[in-house]
């Protein structure tokens, strides 16, 4: 599973889109397995699944029949696209409603279904573009899960997101993106390491406190997070010793105090900075 990550605007969607042909590169060529897409269009696209950020399933369609459509597409056997359209409907939890309209369903549903559509065709590599924009938690935690099955299962998955938790929940290798360019490219937990003598100090009081409260703890960044303050650091022993001394003399007891490793969403926003 391979990740590009990056804000709005990064360049994430038009990449997609060269990799998958709907745009021509200015330079460069661009291979699915052994094809080049653009000298063997429809050899390479045979073997893609694509999921857009919109949803393209066709509304006043059931999900049965929307399944069949894409396995007619695909020339697949009627009994074949029968069967296959079954198995993807029970395994997206989505055959209860295989004959309800598409209209009725979801933001969540329509998601299962596209992806679903997506693997009628045996697609060796599937393109999900932002695969959990705006679903509600329950949603987002079922497409996770299906993803990492399937990438399980022997599919190469590459998705474009900007939420710094899927990146990390569900990506090998990750590329961060910013105005076009890769400005990093590596595991999760190698791109962590490039930041890694910057800690910090996450700390909660009994009485709320502000970031001006502390402006007396020098050499270090701090944020507000909720009921919490973190301060970025390369000296943690110390901030910790500063906090103590300040909840003492405050009379403010300290609620919870952590040290923590960067985050990959540290990482993401250093390396911004940095091309910004």
């Amino acid at each position: 599973i391979f990740g590009l990550l990056g804000p709005n605007g990064a360049g994430k969607t038009t990449t997609i889109r060269i990799l998958t042909g709907i745009l021509k590169p200015t330079k460069g060529s661009i291979k699915i397995d052994k094809y080049n897409i653009q000298n063997k269009p429809l050899e390479a696209k045979q073997l893609m699944g694509i999921v857009p950020e919109t949803t393209n399933a066709y509304l006043d369609l059931s999900a049965y029949k929307n399944l069949l459509f894409i396995g007619e597409l695909y020339g697949l056997q009627k009994k074949d696209r029968i069967k296959k359209a079954i198995k993807l409907l029970e395994l997206f939890e989505l055959k209860e409603k295989m004959h309800n309209k598409v209209k009725t369903f979801s933001k969540g549903m329509r998601q299962r279904l596209v992806l679903a559509m997506a693997l009628m065709n045996e697609s060796k590599i599937l393109f999900l573009d932002e695969p959990t924009s705006g679903l509600d938690v329950k949603s987002a935690r079922l497409i996770k899960r299906l993803i990492k099955k399937l990438n399980q299962e022997g599919k190469t998955v590459l998705l474009t997101t900007h939420n710094i938790d899927d990146a990390n929940q569900l990506c090998d290798r990750v590329a961060v993106m910013n105005f076009g360019e890769i400005v990093a490219i590596d595991s999760p937990e190698k791109l962590k390491d490039i930041i890694q003598s910057v800690s910090s100090v996450e700390v909660s009081f009994e009485k709320s406190v502000s970031v001006k409260n502390f402006e007396f703890i020098k050499k270090t960044k701090t944020i507000k997070e909720g009921d919490k303050l973190k301060f970025y650091t390369k000296n943690p022993e110390k901030v910790i010793f500063s906090l103590i001394d300040y909840s003492k003399s405050s009379k403010n007891k300290i609620i919870s105090l952590n040290t923590l490793k960067p985050t990959l969403e540290d990482v993401f926003i250093k390396l911004i900075e940095k091309e910004t």
